[in-house]
């Protein structure tokens, strides 16, 4: 079967030397030299603290990459076989402009020796690696039949930034890699960041896998593995998910429990890295060899394309006029440059302040409502029901802001999209916006506010107060008559005024308690609603940058095409009719030839086997 794939490949190699791409033959002899590799390459990525060290350690039984809060990855950290545990820190000399940083290491490459009681400073970077050098990696030798099988991990710092991928050392580059374990853990279901680097990984790799670590501190993570794999699926995104827990297969490797093991995930783990280094030299390789055409004829065709339009155009209109025409493309092309990211701008700008009063808003209106039923409502009584109805009308207003976010989001994107329509390029990024599902638990909880009540005793009190006033001032008035001071007169006239300090006192009580819970639940919401414009806005924000870099990348494209198609305009200007009919055999011969090679490569891969998502054994 390698015979089959290596012919498609060497045909791609010689195609695009034919086409004089220089960068894409280069590209293709690494290719090709990464199958032919009897090892399998597996980079892992993921966000910052989701235990990919944990992951390579559990897998390999050993504690060859540092873990802890206190500890990070600075340096990617290749993990391979050797007969007696070694470590390496590999740094190559200062990029050069005949040598940009990211290209293989040369043989120069300096090689520095780390004792084994020191790793962890080699990969935070602090050890080992020369200040005002080039780009570096920590390589550790390791005696584990599993590695002596041809399994090279390589541990990746973390990033949620898609550009970030493969930065620095070229140890650490995707296209180097001949699988790509993307690391999750299992408290939270994929994020925004991990899913755009899905997109991008499983765009040029055909060998996605995602590995949800941290089973065993999440009792529900069946839950989160399947919504997780029904994101996968809604995304397109090709990768099968693993899940895993680290902390169970170095416990059971401690003690030697098969069963702890086979809980822990690791076997259908390691199975499937197994399965891919076996295959690697048929079924992955078809697939890769695959996704290399595809590339290559895009990236070869693209121009030809535009050519061969502008050929016909010229037919119809003669050179002067298609190379006027392409003068006033490029022009059109930087108006409408400046015309998106102005347009961008300013949706996002409207975005964020009619968002946040609509939000202010509905909290107005829930406030008034508060102050309505304060208003004669007592809250010793009312308090149990009102704090019920508050939550519900706090999430109901998030959930309506939220919405009407996603909504504007998506108009935002459309009239972006709509400055490229005349090319044919109003393609929208792939994203997928929704109402979060947790917007009751992100509520600030609402504490009971300390109320005075009004005790008997405190009655006792004030009555006794009242109706002292009374009586002394009938009895004094009654005396004048010739009565005593204590009568049935001024002991009536002292129960009055006790009765009315009694009743003046509780509405004074009441009062203060309306006002103490209308000021707490004034800072509830206040509380409430900077926490969801929060949200909004970092929301917000992460749509602008994917906007923003999905738009910068087609403009790019545009522009090279354009260009491109004006410098064929300025040739085509000092030929003749002749020369131009020649050149569109010329075209057309290439394109049918660059379909045969797609088709080609294309047969190579029809009848691959789908992925079956792999589970532990409860």
């Amino acid at each position: 079967m390698a015979g089959i794939w290596l012919d498609v490949l060497d045909e791609i190699a010689r195609t695009c030397r034919e086409h004089g791409r220089g960068d894409l033959l280069q590209a293709v002899r690494q290719k090709r030299a990464q199958l032919l590799d009897p090892t399998l390459r597996v980079l892992v990525v993921g966000e910052p603290h989701q235990g990919k060290s944990q992951l390579v350690n559990a897998i390999v039984n050993a504690p060859v990459c540092p873990v802890g809060d206190a500890r990070a990855t600075v340096l990617p950290t290749v993990v391979r076989h050797s007969e007696t545990a070694t470590a390496v820190v590999v740094q190559a000399p200062p990029p050069t402009p005949d040598r940009a940083a990211g290209t293989a290491l040369p043989a120069t490459a300096e090689r520095t020796v780390v004792p084994l009681d020191r790793i962890a400073a080699g990969v935070a970077g602090t050890f080992g690696r020369r200040a005002g050098g080039g780009p570096a990696y920590v390589e550790i030798g390791l005696p584990r039949a599993l590695l002596a099988g041809g399994l090279v991990f390589v541990d990746t710092p973390g990033t949620d930034e898609v550009g970030a991928l493969g930065a620095g050392a070229s140890v650490a580059a995707l296209s180097r890699a001949d699988l790509v374990l993307l690391v999750s853990d299992s408290t939270r279901e994929l994020s925004v960041a991990e899913m755009n680097v899905l997109l991008h990984v499983s765009r040029a790799h055909p060998n996605v896998v995602v590995v949800q670590t941290k089973i065993d501190l999440v009792p529900d993570w069946r839950v989160v593995a399947e919504r997780n794999r029904r994101h996968l699926a809604d995304a397109g995104v090709p990768a099968a998910l693993i899940p895993v827990s680290a902390a169970l297969r170095l416990r059971a490797a401690a003690v030697d429990d098969r069963a702890l093991n086979a809980e822990s995930g690791f076997p259908a783990l390691i199975a499937r890295l197994q399965g891919d280094l076996t295959g690697k030299g048929d079924v992955l390789a078809r697939a890769t060899v695959g996704l290399t055409a595809r590339t290559v004829v895009e990236q070869l065709a693209a121009p030809l394309r535009a050519e061969l339009e502008s050929q016909r155009v010229e037919e119809q209109s003669g050179p002067m006029s298609r190379l006027h025409a392409a003068q006033r493309e490029v022009d059109e092309l930087r108006r409408c440059s400046t015309r998106w990211q102005n347009t961008l701008n300013d949706e996002m700008a409207d975005l964020l302040s009619d968002i946040e009063y609509d939000l202010r808003d509905r909290t107005r209106q829930i406030l008034r409502m508060v102050d309505d039923a304060f208003d004669s409502a007592d809250p010793l009584t009312a308090w149990d029901a009102f704090q019920e109805w508050l939550d519900r009308s706090l999430v109901e207003a998030a959930e309506a802001n939220h919405e009407w976010l996603v909504q504007r989001c998506d108009h935002a994107a459309r009239r972006v999209a709509a400055n490229f329509a005349r090319y044919g390029y109003d393609v929208l990024p792939p994203w997928s916006m929704h109402v979060p599902d947790d917007l009751a638990d992100r509520l600030p909880e609402l504490e009971r506010p300390n109320v005075d009540r009004f005790t008997a005793t405190q009655k006792v009190i004030t009555g006794m107060k009242g109706s002292y006033g009374g009586l002394l001032m009938f009895g004094l008035a009654m005396t004048l008559a010739g009565m005593p001071m204590i009568n049935p007169v001024s002991i009536g006239a002292g129960a009055l005024f006790g009765g009315k300090s009694i009743h003046d006192e509780s509405k004074q009580l009441l009062r203060r308690r309306q006002a103490t819970v209308k000021t707490a639940i004034q800072r509830h919401v206040d509380d409430f609603f900077v926490r969801t414009t929060k949200d909004c806005r970092d929301t917000a924000r992460q749509v602008q940058r994917l906007l923003r870099d999905h738009f910068s990348v087609l403009t790019d494209e545009l522009q090279e095409g354009i260009v491109q198609s004006l410098r064929t305009a300025k040739q085509a200007a000092d030929t003749d009719a002749a020369a131009r009919e020649q050149r569109q055999r010329e075209i057309t011969l290439k394109m049918t030839r660059l379909a045969g090679l797609y088709e080609q490569a294309q047969q190579l891969t029809a009848a691959r086997p789908a992925a079956v998502p792999l589970e532990p054994r409860v």
